[in-house]
């Protein structure tokens, strides 16, 4: 069966249902229509502008471009786990710990998968590079943010505990350390929960995707199953990685707590 192509009029469709929410919402005095509109829109915009630039990719297969949009992407997810936590870390740390965390995990994980798993030749072919990484960025964005967030939130919560433990003689590790296990563990439930609910519960995107342009059902439960297990593993050592780094900056060298390397989000 051919891919049934979609026209501006089934769009506008689709978007009547999302207005018709943002009517309820004030109907109800939710208070969340401006923003709902605000994101439909931004939606619309950001896919449509993707769809071209990666219309221009497929066509090109550069190197170079296809670096300059997996950069771009980074920098902005590094800057949504940023925006996404309500005590950050100041200055540099404040961006750079997710960042650097993403580039760590997803860049590494997307490049083994490319080269050793799917075999694509070249490597940079934008058709399997681009969106590999892109649901790669996603999903251990939302992981690093949970963690990252959970972190500091109980360091602040739990900061005479952690400064009695430092005064008993413990080193800052293991001052922290159920603190950082209980970030961890926040940061990976949502991964853990979709691998257990897919294919029962939820039918995965990836995979919703390939059945409706035509692929048999079961290679793209195969794929879909490949990139389950590589947003797990790119989610749990960008998490790990984040908040080891992020754990190590609420100390100093003489290994006292400096929760004053943190700024609470401004609403």
């Amino acid at each position: 069966m051919e891919l049934i192509s979609l026209t501006p009029f089934t769009l506008a469709l689709a978007a009547g249902l999302v207005l018709l929410l943002g009517l309820l919402s004030l109907k109800l005095q939710l208070g969340l229509e401006r923003r709902l509109l605000i994101a439909a829109v931004r939606s619309v915009v950001q896919l449509t502008l993707l769809g071209l630039v990666l219309k221009t990719l497929f066509e090109q297969s550069s190197l170079w471009s296809v670096m300059a949009l997996a950069i771009f992407m980074l920098s902005v997810a590094g800057y949504e786990v940023m925006a996404r936590q309500k005590r950050r870390f100041r200055g540099f740390w404040g961006i750079g710990v997710g960042t650097l965390s993403m580039f760590i995990s997803s860049f590494s994980i997307t490049l083994i998968s490319l080269h050793f798993i799917i075999q694509v030749d070249p490597w940079y072919t934008p058709q399997y590079l681009i969106p590999l990484l892109g649901m790669l960025l996603g999903n251990t964005m939302s992981g690093i943010a949970i963690s990252l967030d959970s972190l500091t939130h109980n360091a602040w919560q739990q900061r005479r505990a952690i400064e009695a433990r430092l005064m008993l003689g413990h080193s800052w590790n293991q001052a922290i350390n159920e603190i950082r296990r209980d970030a961890l563990r926040a940061g990976l439930i949502p991964i853990i929960n979709a691998m257990a609910a897919a294919g029962v519960v939820s039918l995965p995107g990836m995979m919703t995707g390939q059945i409706l342009a035509g692929s048999p059902p079961l290679e793209a439960a195969k794929y879909q199953i490949l990139i389950l297990l590589l947003i797990a593993a790119g989610t749990g050592f960008g998490a790990i990685t984040a908040t080891m780094m992020g754990s190590r900056r609420l100390f100093d060298q003489r290994q006292r707590l400096r929760l004053e390397r943190l700024s609470i989000k401004s609403h």
